[in-house]
């Protein structure tokens, strides 16, 4: 019987990998507001396929506030072993973005991953006073697939 690929929202093989994140390195492009750029947190990755993931996480954000995050990743581009795409999901903590409640945002992203470690690379937009925008990045690690 001849093997057939599996979709996951894109056509792509599928995959069954479970990445551990860590928090963000941030270098805001508001400088001049003493913003936190040190995020620690810790997080999961879960893999569909190469262009889809699943993330969630917890970390300390640029306000000095910790945030939670639930999203996916759909990275339909690459060049180079680089996925670019965006993640789009839920994040809170943000005091002056609904009172730290949570909201919704889509953040252009890129991914490159080698064998059992792996970057995420957010370019965070700025929304008004509210949110802080910059360029982050994430170190992973991958538990198993």
């Amino acid at each position: 019987m001849p093997e057939t690929k599996a979709s996951a929202f894109d056509g792509s093989e599928k995959r069954s990998q479970v990445w551990l994140t860590s928090g963000f390195l941030t270098h805001h492009f508001q400088s001049d507001k003493h913003l936190n750029g040190n995020n620690p947190g810790l997080g999961m990755e879960y893999r569909l396929s190469e262009y889809s993931a699943f993330t969630a996480g917890r970390f300390f954000n640029s306000d000095r506030q910790h945030s939670k995050y639930v999203g996916m990743y759909y990275q339909p581009l690459s060049y180079a072993g680089v996925r670019f795409g965006a993640v789009v999901g839920g994040f809170d903590g943000y005091p002056k973005m609904r009172g730290g409640g949570w909201f919704l945002a889509a953040i252009p992203t890129a991914t490159f991953e080698y064998q059992r470690v792996g970057v995420n690379v957010a370019i965070v937009p700025t929304y008004k006073d509210r949110l802080h925008g910059g360029i982050s990045m994430q170190l992973k690690l991958k538990l198993f697939e």
